[in-house]
């Protein structure tokens, strides 16, 4: 595709996922233009850690987007213990398959009263926000399809609602 480019051809990257190059594989056709020198712009778009972090009403002055934790509950559990005591929000996406997993985690790990939101299908017909503390959170989040997508958002530790 960056040869397309190169090549004075008008590309377009489209993702299923969201906004292209943010957690997504289409990063690598970016960082191929880049080191070429070739242009690249971007086009806004649905993305849902921004609409999560417009709509949860967490600290949005400064925040931390990791992308997806690894899928090894030892390693998010590391995460979380690193990034105990940040300062700003922390943002993730988390798999369908393991969000009921890393809800429990982070109730343990962070404490029940820590705030949080997890949202999914942002910008979608079954968009579903869950907001509060940890422990109610993952509560009520056992109690529901957990088809999708999701987005997570930490707030920091010294917040309360």
């Amino acid at each position: 595709l960056a040869d397309h480019v190169a090549a004075g051809r008008s590309v377009g990257l489209v993702s299923d996922a969201g906004t292209p190059a943010l957690s997504d594989p289409g990063f690598r056709l970016v960082r191929a233009c880049r080191r070429r020198g070739l242009p690249v712009v971007p086009v806004p778009g649905p993305c849902a850690v921004t609409a999560a972090l417009c709509a949860a009403g967490l600290p949005t002055h400064g925040y931390l987007f990791v992308g997806f934790l690894p899928p090894k509950s030892a390693a998010r559990i590391a995460f979380l213990k690193k990034y105990q005591s940040f300062e700003f929000t922390l943002a993730l996406y988390e798999s369908c398959h393991r969000i009921d997993k890393f809800a429990a985690e982070l109730a343990e790990v962070l404490g029940p009263d820590r705030v949080v939101c997890i949202a999914k299908e942002l910008t979608k017909l079954h968009e579903t926000f869950w907001v509060g503390r940890a422990i109610e959170v993952r509560d009520r989040l056992a109690q529901a399809s957990l088809k999708g997508e999701f987005v997570v958002l930490i707030a920091p530790e010294s917040y309360t609602l």
